[in-house]
């Protein structure tokens, strides 16, 4: 028997963790983007231009022994159904008599087969348990409470800014009703979607956000389960999730559950379309649910954005509704008119909620020829109205107002400089194959040399760019689309933004002089077929949500690949799309808290303080007649980061189930794992450069994310070309050191590590950059304070973690006069001493894995530290009692309250010495409140 101290312990889970949810990373997490980025290659090259394409996987060999699912004659799949050659999984598409259109997905290919040494019975508690890998994925992503907790709040913040500017996520939708589901899905799921074209566009005028309400209500029961909770109550009992969202013209339902309960779960779903109950009595618990919705969106400034984008349409058109609704126009409003929402709501469900609107999209572990038994027996009862689709395609040009084209002002809620320059074009969805959009948007986002971004990082005028168009439903549907250029400024970029609009209008005028450039298409080709071809599998839940939509837009060829692939190339089309983004069609959008107080209008439903005004005259003139090009700004070069090698590599050690040490001595410390089981030439690396230098003082935090933050500002232009073609990269600054994670195909992986190193090596930076970052870092712990739930999670880590400096201690910090001497002596401190540990995993063989560790120990020149670095914060064993701990939130202006709800559990942690004997630690149990109240009222 054996003992370890609790650093080893720590240490050993740790490593465990990180290499049983990376070994994962590559079957599950296929890189998760909005559809305005997302395209793939041309579908005529069965694989990339060199290299072995992945064999073609029978789905009989990988069934698990015992599994129940039987294989028919018949269960062949649809084969005119374009797929990426790696998708194992079989498909049928038919409509029911009802006019209802489904397609069947059989999943039997089993992933997870090898993990399992039981049949579906005895699986059942882990996956009630949520005891899968992709959790795990996310975890690791993530990062712990202990570990990087820090980090994932600046990450938070980081993300929050992107999605403000590019309001490329779901959630931004201008109407969402998003019920949450739980993170991670098991493969083992079974998974449906349903998608009706009907959304907020077909709200009655004196009724908005009805349609919204509707998504609501249909959960109420159903004529058959008559229980008002009993569909949420079933999913949860058997390890399942739901969600519903609705968008402008469409409004998506799915769920997934335990396969074993996918039947019952099907039929339970259906009543929802079949005959739901929609309760009088449960009217108003549900419009609170509705005004709750939107008492949570109304601090978010994308939202904001969007409802006063919104407003600027034309009076009588759809856009300009309130499509969230509230108990304002739910309940007061239509009590004080006379009218009945019940009724209406019932209208509304006979008259859009109609079989033939509908698109179903199921997958499970079972034969086409069962699933397909299952729905036609189930869904054939939806019923069928035979009213015409409703149809806004007539309602061109929204925004083709006098409204529109001026500069606009808007007072955020969170302390941010942003620029947003928008055209409303013509619908460009009939020109999916082209995709013009996605290929404007890939130019004008580019980060390299010659970019707008490069140019304005030179400046210090801007952080970060994002351009394009979301598809969704605001942003792309059968009336307009929007193209949008969205800028995260500087202090400095904010005094300047008319120089900052001026730099996009020439390199767009560049663009449409040039014309579109065949050779940067088929890059963009090139590119993305390798990923498609490569194609890794996605959670079902997500799967389903996306092909019932795709199902709605396109062919049944393109069902999974519609919103994908870069079918052709058209010169025209790209064209006529460029010459409409001229400065004189573009809307201008200039958030700032400096315009606190300079504001006099107010939107109608969000509040937004706003100011209109025409553009200055002189920028005015200019725009209006023939500006030069400017010589700094250029078309990119061609890339060297896109993978041609797709070999597999012969192992050159034995295989093992986790991660071995194959290096560990004072410098440093080398895991590793050879990929035997997907067979994809893709790769995972992290490194941790590990240091006490950093936990010395919230100074030293402070320098330690300055640093972080430039050294990834400094890599954004030589490594956005290895970013674009799939290799993704991540610099974070972690609670006990540097954090570098790379993954994507391994052919050109090391030559990317190397730059990040030799960029680390040579560190370098101006008082320019330091401070552009120290009052952007300013800006970032501010934001996170006034959100309740930071807040109250700095609490929480205050309390538990002894050790941890707080985030008010760092924004104190960061308003001290550190000057780039201080980083620079830092930096210097931070490359003399540490210990770098890391881990290999993939299409690498050991040897080539240990060339990286040495690269590290080569450039850095660092020396070993006294003694093993903490890779973990301790957290204190609370007394056996409850807490209450409350906060009053910082910002007045946010009517929304947290409550987290913190368990010390008794825990067991198994041991095994190489004898197999065991050993155990067990932990104490301890219940913990910590409650954050907005208002410092009492939440008892």
């Amino acid at each position: 028997m054996f003992r370890l101290s609790w650093e080893s312990l720590l240490r050993l889970v740790g490593v465990l963790f990180c290499a049983y949810s990376v070994d994962i990373c590559q079957a599950l997490e296929m890189p998760q983007k909005n559809k305005s980025t997302t395209s793939c290659g041309t579908i005529q090259a069965s694989g990339p231009d060199s290299g072995e394409p992945p064999p073609e996987t029978d789905a009989r060999a990988s069934l698990a022994s015992g599994d129940r699912a039987e294989r028919s004659e018949t269960d062949l799949g649809d084969l005119e159904i374009i797929k990426s050659p790696s998708d194992p999984k079989k498909y049928r598409y038919f409509e029911l008599t009802n006019g209802l259109r489904a397609l069947l997905i059989s999943d039997l290919s089993q992933v997870h087969s090898e993990h399992r040494d039981t049949d579906d019975e005895d699986d059942d508690d882990d996956e009630e348990d949520g005891d899968d890998e992709e959790d795990e994925e996310e975890e690791e992503e993530e990062s712990s409470e202990e570990d990087n907790s820090e980090q994932e709040d600046l990450d938070n913040e980081e993300d929050a800014d992107s999605s403000e500017q590019d309001g490329d996520s779901k959630d931004s939708d201008c109407c969402t009703g998003v019920r949450k589901k739980k993170k991670g899905r098991s493969e083992k799921q079974s998974a449906a979607a349903l998608c009706i074209c009907v959304g907020s566009f077909s709200d009655p005028e004196d009724l908005p956000g009805l349609a919204h309400f509707l998504e609501h209500m249909v959960f109420m029961g159903s004529e058959k389960y008559p229980a008002e909770n009993g569909f949420d109550a079933f999913l949860k009992k058997h390890g399942g999730s739901d969600n519903a969202s609705t968008d402008c013209e469409r409004t998506i339902f799915q769920f997934d559950v335990q396969r074993k309960y996918f039947r019952e779960a099907l039929d339970r779903w259906a009543q929802f379309f079949i005959c739901p109950l929609m309760i009088e009595d449960a009217i108003d618990r549900e419009v609170e649910a509705v005004d709750s919705e939107y008492q949570l969106a109304k601090p978010s400034d994308s939202h904001r954005k969007e409802m006063l984008f919104g407003s600027l349409a034309k009076p009588k058109h759809p856009m300009s509704k309130f499509c969230w609704g509230n108990a304002q126009t739910l309940k007061h409003e239509p009590k004080e008119k006379g009218t009945n929402t019940y009724e209406r709501l019932r209208d509304f469900w006979r008259r859009h909620y109609s079989a033939h609107y509908m698109t179903l999209t199921v997958q499970s572990r079972e034969t086409l020829d069962t699933l397909e038994e299952w729905v036609r027996e189930i869904f054939t009862k939806v019923p069928n109205n035979f009213e015409p689709r409703p149809d806004f395609s007539n309602l061109q040009d929204p925004f083709d107002t006098p409204h529109f084209c001026k500069l606009y002002r808007v007072v955020p809620v969170r302390k941010i400089h942003a620029l947003t320059i928008s055209w409303a074009l013509p619908p460009q969805g009939k020109y999916y194959r082209v995709k013009p959009l996605h290929y404007i948007s890939w130019l004008i986002g580019h980060e390299g040399t010659g970019s707008i971004l490069s140019m304005l990082r030179k400046k210090c005028w801007a952080l970060a760019l994002f351009g394009g168009n979301s598809e969704t439903g605001f942003d792309q549907n059968t009336t307009y689309s929007i193209f949008s250029i969205s800028i995260t400024l500087t202090d400095e970029g904010y005094q300047n933004f008319y120089q900052v609009i001026h730099l996009v209008f020439q390199y767009l005028k560049m663009l449409q002089k040039f014309g579109p450039q065949q050779r940067i298409y088929e890059e963009i080709q090139k590119i993305e077929a390798n990923e498609f071809h490569y194609q890794e599998q996605t959670d079902p839940i997500e799967f389903v949500e996306n092909i019932c939509e795709n199902m709605q837009l396109f062919p049944k060829e393109d069902f999974l690949c519609g919103d994908q692939l870069m079918f052709e190339y058209n010169p025209e089309v790209i064209s006529r799309a460029l010459a409409l983004l001229t400065p004189e069609r573009a809307n201008l959008l200039l958030l700032s808290p400096e315009h606190e107080g300079l504001c006099s209008l107010k939107e109608k439903w969000f509040g937004t303080q706003y100011s209109v005004e025409d553009v200055a005259g002189e920028w005015g003139e200019q725009w209006a007649g023939d500006f030069p090009l400017n010589p700094e700004l250029h078309l990119p070069a061609e890339n060297k980061f896109i993978a041609t090698d797709f070999t597999l590599k012969t192992s050159d050690c034995p295989d093992t189930e986790f991660p071995v040490k194959i290096i560990d001595n004072s410098r440093g410390r080398l895991w590793f794992k050879k990929d035997k089981k997907f067979k994809i030439p893709k790769a995972y690396i992290r490194f941790n450069l590990l240091t006490p230098l950093i936990q010395e003082s919230p100074e030293n935090l402070v320098l330690f994310d300055i640093f972080v933050n430039i050294l990834a500002h400094n890599l954004a232009e030589p490594a956005y070309d290895a970013d674009v073609a799939q290799l993704e990269y991540k610099l974070m600054p972690g609670d006990h050191g540097l954090v570098v994670r790379l993954k994507g195909f391994n052919h050109k992986l090391p030559l990317l590590l190397e730059l990040i190193v030799d960029y680390l090596a040579d560190f370098t930076t101006t008082p320019d950059v330091f401070s552009m970052f120290t009052e952007q870092l300013k800006k970032t712990y501010f934001n996170i304070l006034i959100k309740p739930e930071r807040l109250g999670k700095d609490v929480r880590l205050q309390i538990l973690e002894h050790s941890r400096w707080s985030v008010i201690q760092k924004y104190q910090a960061v308003v001290k006069n550190l000057t780039v001497d201080d980083l620079m002596l830092f930096v210097a401190k931070f490359k003399a001493e540490m210990f770098v540990e890391g881990l290999v995993q993939g299409n690498f063989t050991s040897a080539e894995s240990k060339e990286f560790l040495q690269y590290f120990i080569k450039r850095l020149q660092f020396q070993p530290l006294p003694a093993e670095p903490p890779v973990l914060f301790r957290v204190v064993e609370l007394p056996q009692k409850h807490h209450l701990c409350k906060v009053q939130s910082l910002n007045k202006g946010d009517a929304n309250s947290e409550v987290t709800v913190y368990y010390q559990l008794i825990t067991t942690v198994l041991l095994y010495d190489h004898m197999g004997n065991r050993d155990c630690i067990t932990d104490v149990c301890v219940l913990f409140f910590c409650w954050l109240d907005a208002h410092g009222g009492t939440l008892l």
